[in-house]
């Protein structure tokens, strides 16, 4: 029984975790888990073999196995914010959020996640609930800790230079001094219907990387229906590669407290009546100014909206003092605009009053729009102090290089079960890329997410809507 389909085993899952309760424990025997014991329990089903529910803290090293199913019992943290423990996910593993007790994951400083799936075999993190009746929020979703530099301290997190944030939804502490902080590898990841809100502005998203360092490893990662934002980061340097996002209640690509990593090949895709902005971009909300200044490094990028849905705001919202340097961006359909920009000192980042130039805080080139509204402009007296030095028009048309306002021709990017976000023969975006001169990247000469000729979205990523 221990090859049914992962549909199959979430159609039964909800009856199974009641035995779980009262479930022999079985991490006591490292020959039954491939390593060392870790705190949790297991119960042989006729159904899907094996359910393993863990839960609480694991000081450990722990590996969860493909022969079994997963449940995350509450909040499972792993480590003990300074030693160093491991958790090992084998290809192919189907993990469990227990929507009863807001099951969420917590990889703390010090310690790593090494989930290292297959484009065959992918990593899945999903709901507890039946299949047909599992939505967004069922559960709290992945979160990892680590000790790169943030800009937001908590009030006592701030001695002797070191910067620390509290993680909302109690996921603990985060930030230090080392940029290069490793917190393991996401590689062919699935994390479906997580997110949960636990109160305004206390809300857990699909994926958090909070102070996370450029020693971690995060590419082909699909964050599916989440309640709150699909992946936000909270300073620190983090790199990724190849990160899809589909059906997101919020923010799909979301930004603050610092955050100066690098991201390429990245695809947004909103879905009808739910989500808020493509991207979401803050420096620091209590200070825009603060350092260290999020300034990441996108390149080829895709962010689709919902023309039609109220729902679909903004495709790109820069505010709160942050900086970027964008390229190869494709936004399209986005209800309220394209492009946005927010607060006095997000301008001062991308203009050099005195030299009428860009300063090189923040960019966006080498880019396509398509909305009914291209832009919004910036609110004074309420986003901004004072009328900003140029319109957000002119930002994108004349600041900035070789941007266009046109249909970027993809095949079927608003097609909720069978998408394809690649470019159309004849389209624009098949050409006219300038991708920064940086080893992470690869250089390649079409705008948007997708390469028009090898479709890295298809075969381990799932439209499931309930």
């Amino acid at each position: 029984m221990k090859n049914l389909t992962n549909w199959k085993r979430a159609l039964v899952l909800g009856a199974v975790l009641t035995l779980a309760l009262g479930a022999v424990a079985c991490g006591d025997d490292s020959s039954d888990n491939g390593g060392p014991s870790g705190p949790y329990t297991c119960t042989s089903t006729a159904e899907l073999g094996e359910v393993c529910t863990v839960s609480g803290t694991v000081t450990e090293d722990i590996t969860f196995t493909a022969d079994k199913s997963w449940v995350l019992r509450g909040g499972v943290f792993i480590g003990d914010d300074s030693s160093k423990t491991v958790l090992t996910i084998e290809p192919g593993t189907t993990i469990y959020g227990e929507s009863s007790t807001d099951g969420m994951l917590v990889i703390r400083r010090g310690s790593q996640i090494m989930a290292e799936g297959t484009s065959t075999a992918p990593i899945v993190f999903t709901s507890s609930k039946a299949v047909g009746s599992r939505a967004r929020g069922d559960w709290g979703g992945v979160i990892l800790n680590g000790r790169a530099t943030i800009n937001a301290c908590t009030e006592d997190g701030k001695t002797d230079g070191l910067c620390e944030g509290y993680g909302e939804g109690a996921t603990g502490w985060f930030g230090g001094t080392d940029d290069a902080d490793n917190s393991g590898v996401l590689r062919y990841v699935r994390i479906e219907f997580a997110g949960r809100i636990i109160s305004p502005d206390n809300e857990l998203n699909g994926l958090a990387l909070q102070g996370v360092g450029t020693g971690t490893e995060i590419d082909f990662i699909q964050i599916h229906r989440a309640s709150d934002d699909s992946i936000e980061f909270f300073g620190g340097a983090v790199n990724f590669k190849y990160v899809l996002t589909t059906g997101i209640d919020d923010d799909n690509l979301d930004w603050t407290d610092g955050w100066r990593g690098k991201g390429q090949f990245i695809v947004a895709q909103q879905y009808a009546g739910a989500g808020d902005n493509g991207i979401e971009a803050d420096n620091n909300a209590e200070n825009n100014t603060y350092t260290p200044r999020s300034d990441p490094t996108i390149s080829n990028i895709t962010l689709i909206g919902s023309p039609d849905s109220s729902n679909s705001d903004l495709g790109m919202l820069l505010r709160e003092g942050t900086g970027a340097t964008i390229t190869n961006a494709i936004i399209l359909g986005w209800n309220e605009a394209c492009l946005s920009i927010n607060n006095d000192e997000t301008y001062l980042n991308a203009y050099n009053d005195a030299a009428g130039a860009l300063s090189g805080e923040l960019r966006l080139t080498h880019s396509i729009i398509s909305c009914a509204t291209p832009y919004t402009e910036c609110v004074v007296g309420d986003t901004c102090s004072a009328a900003p030095p140029f319109t957000v028009a002119d930002f994108y048309e004349q600041l900035n290089q070789d941007n266009q306002q046109v249909d970027p021709l993809l095949t079927a990017p608003l097609d909720p079960t069978t998408p394809d976000f690649t470019p159309q023969a004849g389209s624009p975006a098949r050409s006219g890329a300038v991708v920064p001169s940086d080893p992470f990247f690869d250089q390649v000469s079409f705008l948007g997410g997708v390469d028009p000729d090898n479709d890295w979205t298809k075969g381990w990523t799932t439209t499931a809507q309930d």
